[in-house]
């Protein structure tokens, strides 16, 4: 008897002509960029290094686009991006050793805000895996063990055969929820010597999908439709599930107030009268989660960032939907709902009934009546000035990427993303150095509408090489730094610790000059040109620079009692 799917796997004539006459001169590293291409990927990121010469000769020979970036964790931050912006699995490049080690920041930002990262990296030649201590340059003893505990899952390649399948078993991995980096190593001589297998066609690493258990979702929603005063938390795994739209419709069924995490913003609109916006590390929200009698925390687990630094303490019935599972009630007990956001969200929409409550708006319009007044109370006109310019200036639409500074802490509170998937930072890891990177992957994601980084003066410093990259490509990223001379936040946590800070002073180029040097637009400005100024860089195509000399002051925080 014969079955359909049998005729599905013979093959055709055509097949088997070029399977039986491979083209020649094919090595192990054109069976890598072969499958990277089968399964949909059309965009590579990454550094040559000695061995890992062999996929780089293969890309010459294949139509994958490649962007070379000039430091190995740059290229693990615009891999992330691009991961971000596309919803794909962004291949990452990397030569073994010293630079697939210096890419270890960049995969553990990945792994913390969930970004689909494909990292291939060479290793030793094949007599030098598991310790055998040839002495070869690079070698490590097990390189992978020092990734197994920042990414989901690690594929080492030992013959050419092995390479399909390794590869299409982590890009399954890495979009599968929750996404994250995961990593392929092949050995050297796998890589360089010549292969006769067929040309590698069709690839099928469709991710499996996260659907929640029936019986939760009907409990969940019981008592949402049944709560007094419901409040939901939206985190990041919100928007990497494309759920914002059915998280809407809930929060409009339940009369739910939201508010939205770091990782989570723009997951609800801002000026929705439901929204309580991002004011997260506030002590007035905190309270009023506190006080939601059930509280559907979606796509976070609750972390220092996404608890006012663990000083929230829930009165409540807790349901969480989370795809880590590592992350269900690992903060606070409650319902947990193992689940992408997007299906759990949807179940919900089926099943809970609508609730009638006119007091919402009014009790949130008073919690940011008091969130404000607590603003407007500490003489900081001057970073709520530099803020709103930043946003008059970017086009609605237009990504931005914040690196770890004072102002990106001010725009997880206070800042409209205007939409899902529009505001990105390190929030995840808190490295430095990802804004700049991370916005030159975005904008080799979509060409189309020009990206805003902010940095730092410190960590500008971590990405200057990278100025070569966005001119070498003419990638529309304008690049904000803010320059106060140091580590801003540090400072001001080492006076407030110890009466005076350390090490937190810093000998700085001029930017501007610097910037040109490399071909690159470059001007200073200042808070009341600064709109101006970020509107008509954002507007010129290309790469440029903005340099605003300020010291900004963080808003006070409200954990310490």
């Amino acid at each position: 008897m014969t079955h359909d799917h049998d005729l599905e796997l013979r093959p055709t004539a055509a097949q088997t002509e070029a399977a039986l006459n491979p083209p020649p001169g094919r090595t192990g590293g054109d069976l890598v960029v072969e499958t990277l291409a089968g399964l949909g990927a059309t965009t590579v990121f990454g550094l040559p290094g000695q061995h890992a010469l062999g996929m780089f000769d293969a890309l010459r020979r294949s139509d994958l686009r490649y962007i070379g970036l000039r430091v190995e964790n740059n290229a693990g931050f615009a891999a992330d991006a691009y991961g971000r912006i596309t919803g794909e699995a962004a291949p990452l490049l990397l030569s073994t050793g010293p630079g697939a080690l210096t890419s270890l920041a960049a995969l553990q930002e990945a792994a913390a805000a969930s970004a689909p990262v494909l990292a291939i990296s060479s290793q030793v030649p094949t007599a030098g895996l598991g310790g055998g201590r040839h002495g070869y340059l690079h070698e490590l003893p097990d390189q992978s063990a020092s990734f197994r505990g920042v990414v989901k899952s690690v594929h080492t390649v030992r013959t050419a055969s092995q390479i399909p399948s390794a590869i299409a078993a982590a890009w399954k991995s890495a979009l599968t929820v929750p996404h994250g980096p995961v990593w392929v190593e092949i050995p050297q001589d796998v890589l360089l010597a010549e292969t006769v297998l067929p040309v590698v066609t069709a690839m099928d690493a469709t991710p499996d999908e996260l659907p929640p258990r029936p019986e939760l979702t009907a409990l969940a929603a019981h008592l949402l439709s049944g709560a007094e005063r419901p409040a939901i938390i939206a985190g990041g795994g919100v928007v990497r599930s494309d759920a914002s739209g059915k998280l809407r419709q809930l929060a409009e069924r339940l009369q739910a107030p939201v508010v939205t995490t770091p990782g989570g913003k723009g997951a609800f609109p801002w000026t929705h009268p439901l929204s309580l916006q991002s004011w997260i590390e506030d002590r007035h929200t905190t309270d009023f989660l506190e006080d939601a009698d059930v509280l559907l925390v979606v796509g976070s687990g609750l972390g220092e960032l996404s608890s006012n630094y663990h000083t929230f303490k829930p009165r409540g019935r807790v349901i969480q939907i989370e795809a880590d599972l590592g992350k269900l009630e690992s903060n606070h007990p409650g319902i947990g709902i193992h689940a992408d956001a997007r299906l759990a969200l949807q179940a919900l929409l089926e099943t809970a009934g609508p609730r009638e409550d006119d007091t919402a708006p009014a009790r949130v319009r008073e919690l940011l009546d008091r969130v404000r007044a607590r603003i407007d109370g500490q003489d900081l006109a001057l970073e709520q000035q530099v803020l709103t310019a930043v946003r008059r200036a970017l086009p609605t639409g237009s990504p931005s990427f914040w690196d770890m500074t004072i102002l990106a802490y001010w725009a997880w509170s206070a800042f409209d993303a205007m939409g899902p998937n529009h505001l990105h930072s390190a929030q995840g890891a808190g490295g430095l150095g990802y804004g700049f990177p991370a916005a030159l992957g975005a904008a080799v994601a979509d060409p189309t509408r020009p990206v805003l980084a902010v940095s730092g003066d410190g960590g500008a410093l971590y990405s200057i090489a990278e100025l070569a990259t966005s001119r070498q490509y003419d990638l529309d990223v304008t690049w904000l730094i803010v320059d106060d001379g140091g580590y801003g936040i540090l400072r001001e946590y080492m006076t407030d610790a110890f009466g005076e800070p350390t090490a937190t002073e810093l000998t700085r180029p001029d930017y501007v000059a610097l910037a040109e040097s490399f071909g690159v637009p470059g001007v200073r400005t200042t808070p009341e040109s600064l709109e101006e100024d970020l509107a008509k860089a954002l507007s010129t195509p290309g790469p440029s620079v903005v340099v605003l000399p300020a010291v900004l002051r963080m808003f006070a925080p409200t954990h310490l009692g």
